[in-house]
């Protein structure tokens, strides 16, 4: 066994978005598609009493992209164009397929401790499935395997280890999306299909990935040159982990929207305004 190695460790920029909405951007949507099949990963907190008043997404669209939104705390309410609504709570996920089009609110709330914490990632459709149906892929936390060995507890969302399969099914890009947890003096060690594309946004504590130091907060981005990847750490870290096959296409992104050409940002922009947009 071969350990990836690191190509670019990555320092989040503040952003904002949605109704001032301040986030922790690693990357965003870019035509170069570094990050290939992955588009965009925002970790977003409502936590300093300085931001005022809560804020969020009001109703927006999105086409030819995955949405992925991972909550630790707090929860957020979300409805859209087709009738869904419900709620996104502590420890759940809610992965949406957007296709060929769809429109969504998501506006958060506090928990208990009086914090919102969370993640959201956007994952590239190839071109084949960029105008298929829409659907949601709701999963509770109950629902979510966690494996525990060597010091490490894997929540695992997406993928397989073990053994165990991920509840999230019938993605494309074939992914792996983990949040794990190394104890004190622990190791990780974790298979990586051939050629997929590997980054670890580390958000607690610091470890060893693949022999390098990384400290929180920070997006790791690795090369596709090994088949797993070894994380250790002394004082314990925990970091989201997310790996995919690339598409290898080229792509268009505007806004909310992601195609393959310039033609087709320009069909969903008509369509959106003829009201067609839904289909």
């Amino acid at each position: 066994m071969k350990n990836i190695t690191i190509s670019q460790i990555i320092e989040p920029k503040l952003v904002m978005e949605g109704a001032g909405v301040l986030l922790r951007r690693s990357f965003g949507p870019h035509v170069s598609n570094q990050h290939d099949p992955f588009l965009l990963f925002d970790h977003f907190a409502f936590n300093n009493p300085m931001e005022g008043p809560l804020r969020g997404f009001p109703m927006h669209p999105h086409r030819g992209i995955e949405t992925v939104t991972y909550m630790l705390e707090g929860e957020v309410s979300h409805r859209d164009s087709l009738g869904n609504a419900g709620t996104i709570g502590g420890g759940d996920v809610q992965w949406m397929t957007s296709g060929s089009g769809i429109l969504h609110e998501e506006m958060p709330r506090r928990g208990p401790g009086g914090n919102i914490y969370g993640f959201q990632l956007w994952v590239n459709l190839p071109a084949a499935q960029k105008m298929s149906a829409p659907r949601y892929q709701e999963i509770k936390a109950s629902s979510i395997p966690v494996v525990e060995k060597d010091g490490a507890a894997i929540r695992l969302v997406a993928g397989t280890m073990d053994g165990l399969n991920g509840p999230v099914t019938e993605i494309a890009a074939a992914p792996l999306y983990l949040d794990v947890k190394l104890a004190t003096a622990s190791k990780f060690i974790c298979p990586i299909p051939s050629g997929h594309s590997v980054r670890a946004y580390v958000f607690e504590g610091a470890g060893e990935f693949s022999g390098q130091l990384v400290e929180s907060v920070s997006m790791v981005a690795f090369n596709a040159d090994g088949d797993q990847l070894e994380v250790k750490s002394e004082a314990g870290v925990r970091f989201m982990l997310i790996a995919g096959a690339p598409f290898q296409e080229s792509i268009v992104p505007y806004g909310p929207f992601v195609m393959n050409t310039a033609e087709e940002i320009q069909q969903a922009i008509a369509d959106l305004r003829s009201g067609s947009f839904v289909k």
